[in-house]
């Protein structure tokens, strides 16, 4: 679903990104004296977009300006929304260390992603990892999807990322708790021609 959504949000920003500027770039070459054609919006370098009648035809019905406040007041608050959700964080950049000092640490989110993905593709069984952390850098979790080998047990590769992998990945970085969230998948088998 993530992915989705971030392909929603690269295709939106793009579309959106084209249409500014072939717009701006549309008003910029009319306004230096390039001719446009002839169902273009606005002729020449004087003419304007919005003229006095197109500006001035609603404005004796009570209705517009409520409407067009409100549409754009939904517009901004959607953009708001949107730029928010984009610039949210969804995992922690760096993790707390307790080095027993009381000191403590600070552990690169992506150096722990990498420890734990490589422990994972140690597991018997398992032919690729791929780790993210989520959580806060004090109380970090794992989301964790594995591709097993074909014919790979499942159970017994969670017990052993469980109790090597994940132990490890805890006990190093001094947490005292790690939850993980596993997903498998299976490698499927290729056809082969036997002769």
């Amino acid at each position: 679903m993530r992915q989705v959504i971030r392909i929603v949000n690269r295709l939106l920003l793009g579309l959106g990104g084209l249409l500014l500027v072939a717009a701006g770039g549309s008003v910029l070459a009319v306004g230096l004296g390039v001719r446009p054609p002839a169902w273009w919006v606005y002729d020449g370098r004087h003419d304007v977009l919005l003229g006095d009648t197109a500006r001035t035809r609603w404005r004796d019905t009570g209705w517009w300006w409520p409407a067009v406040i409100a549409v754009l007041a939904a517009l901004v608050l959607l953009a708001l929304w949107w730029l928010a959700a984009v610039l949210r964080r969804r995992r922690p950049g760096e993790v707390l260390v307790d080095t027993g000092d009381g000191a403590g640490a600070l552990l690169h989110g992506r150096a722990l992603e990498d420890a734990l993905a490589g422990g994972a593709e140690r597991t018997p069984g398992v032919d690729r990892a791929h780790v993210r952390l989520t959580g806060r850098r004090r109380a970090p979790g794992a989301r964790m999807r594995l591709l097993l080998r074909p014919h790979a047990d499942p159970g017994r590769a969670l017990r052993l990322l469980a109790g090597r992998t994940l132990t490890q990945a805890r006990d190093s970085a001094g947490l005292a708790a790690l939850p993980a969230e596993v997903r498998f998948r299976t490698a499927g088998h290729r056809a082969e021609r036997v002769s």
